[in-house]
């Protein structure tokens, strides 16, 4: 049961980081005119959070 209750919380957690890079991604793409930095961010840290996911499920 603890570990399930460590899992979820590593899954909300890492949820809610990949939320404020999203974030930061729009403001680089908006605000500072660097589409390439952008999207690189936002789908770096995409793919990293659902490698993450994955491997806490497969665990």
């Amino acid at each position: 049961m603890q570990v399930l209750i460590y899992n979820f919380l590593f899954i909300i957690t890492s949820i809610f980081i990949l939320f404020k890079v999203i974030g930061y991604g729009i403001y680089e793409i908006k605000e500072m005119k660097n589409k390439t930095g952008g999207i690189a961010v936002i789908t770096f840290s995409t793919i990293v959070v659902i490698f993450f996911i994955v491997m806490i499920i497969l665990k």
